[in-house]
């Protein structure tokens, strides 16, 4: 989250020539100003090295006094719904000039350099600086972490003091589906003086290195998430809307919050999931603060031609309000009561996209069994489609919120009373996962 940051004070000076940073990070917002993502400061502004998203481009500055070591790519660091892995390799004592600092994206050596000015050689960075705080979240101008917050998640941070090392230490590429994914327990390295290893298994700041370098919690709630390099989770894609307005999505892109709250207020918006599904057996859970808006499915690419998306021929959803369906974009009242506007509810999704049926349900009832295939809301949904999740708000009210979880066992900041019972194993929900569905997520595609 963009309140959250994590520090460390150098206590012990060590190689400010020699480094390496590798991390993955999965980001939730695109900023036109910087995102921070480290940074190693003593004195406000004075003399700091620093990382993080400039208008979307990934930049390292030294600056000391006026000289700037800089490197910055032309890529723009834009998808909000997969995992990065970035590398920063630091060697100023290197003979050529640009092999000083070096960036690996997702494995290979990024060449999309359009800013770079060399350290001269044996230069120190003020990385592995004595009494100098480490940032990670924050920009530490005003030498507190507060400002230009990163927002997102980060996971599997590495920083070897002394050592000089490319992607291949943290990651590798899958000899199956060609795809460059994480080493959980990299070998061959060493950390050195002021190196660590955090965010290994989960949220723990503890150092897994063995230096006994621990970061702790400067500001803000580091929240244990299930979305990990090694399984990424749909979330909301604010790069995937249609809005006559502005909405809020926080909390990892998992939650939609409208109205005087954020200083905006829209009406018939819509976000759609960031993961759309033609086959599988799919479950999903969201916490309705407000009745007026629809929550269902939609296709990755609806027809279009109509004046708001629940009128598409492919939305399918609940409109809390009145009881209304939506089935291929045409409404309709249930009449039973099965879903009234009682606001604050956990609504269950199970989406059987092999069969082209949809069960809705609500605080863990189903109307109809989708472990057994019958009685589904939907049972005949349009052929041909990839369905995705969405959100769609119908009112301008601050009060139009949806939390979604998609596995990572929270509704926003407050995680589950009780998880349910969960088969697959692969996520975290409220209530009990029907038999045969699992999470929306990459293992849950290969299950």
């Amino acid at each position: 989250m963009p309140s959250t940051h994590l520090t460390r004070t150098v206590s012990s000076g060590g190689n400010r020539q020699k480094w390496t940073l590798s991390f993955w990070i999965k980001f939730d917002r695109v900023k036109t100003g910087s995102l921070n993502i480290f940074s190693s400061n003593k004195v406000a502004d004075a003399d700091y090295s620093t990382l993080y998203l400039d208008a979307s481009r990934l930049t390292y500055y030294d600056y000391d006094g006026g000289t700037v070591n800089r490197l910055r790519t032309s890529r723009l660091f834009r998808d909000l719904n997969a995992w990065y892995h970035i590398v920063v390799r630091y060697d100023s004592t290197h003979g050529t000039a640009n092999n000083r600092i070096r960036f690996y994206i997702n494995g290979s050596e990024a060449t999309d350099i359009i800013d770079r000015l060399n350290p001269s050689q044996n230069y120190n960075s003020f990385v592995n600086a004595n009494t100098y705080k480490v940032f990670f979240g924050a920009q530490d101008g005003d030498n507190d972490g507060t400002g230009d917050r990163f927002g997102g998640s980060m996971s599997h941070i590495h920083l070897l003091d002394g050592e000089d090392r490319d992607a291949s230490y943290f990651g590798e590429t899958d000899s199956t589906t060609g795809e460059w994914k994480i080493k959980t327990s990299p070998t061959g390295i060493n950390y050195g003086t002021n190196g660590f290893f955090i965010l290994k298994d989960g949220n723990s700041v503890t150092d897994q290195s063995g230096q006994n370098n621990n970061l702790t919690v400067g500001a803000g709630t580091l929240t244990k998430t299930e979305d990990c390099p090694s399984n990424n989770f749909c979330t909301l894609n604010p790069l995937m809307q249609d809005i006559s307005g502005y909405a809020s999505s926080n909390s990892g892109n998992l939650d939609f919050q409208n109205g005087n709250t954020f200083g905006n207020k829209i009406t018939h918006g819509a976000y759609f999931g960031s993961i759309g599904v033609s086959s599988g057996k799919f479950y999903w859970e969201v916490k309705m603060g407000d009745t007026n808006q629809l929550i269902g499915i939609i296709a990755m690419r609806p027809t279009g031609g109509n004046s708001y998306l629940y009128d598409d021929a492919t939305a399918n959803g609940y409109y809390g309000y009145s009881d209304y369906y939506y089935t291929n974009g045409s409404a309709g009242s249930n009449g039973s009561g099965d879903f009234d506007n009682t606001s604050n509810k956990i609504y269950s999704f199970a989406l059987d996209a092999t069969n082209n049926k949809l069960w809705i349900g609500r605080d863990g009832t189903f109307v109809g069994d989708p472990a057994n295939g019958t009685g589904a809301t939907w049972s005949s949904l349009p052929t041909g489609h990839e369905w995705t999740p969405v959100m769609h708000s119908m009112s301008t009210s601050q009060n139009n919120y949806a939390y979604f979880n998609f596995g990572n066992g929270y509704f926003g900041t407050t995680a589950v009373s009780s998880a349910g019972t969960n088969a697959s194993n692969n996520g975290i929900f409220e209530y009990d996962v029907p038999s045969g569905f699992t999470a929306l997520s990459t293992k849950g595609l290969n299950l």
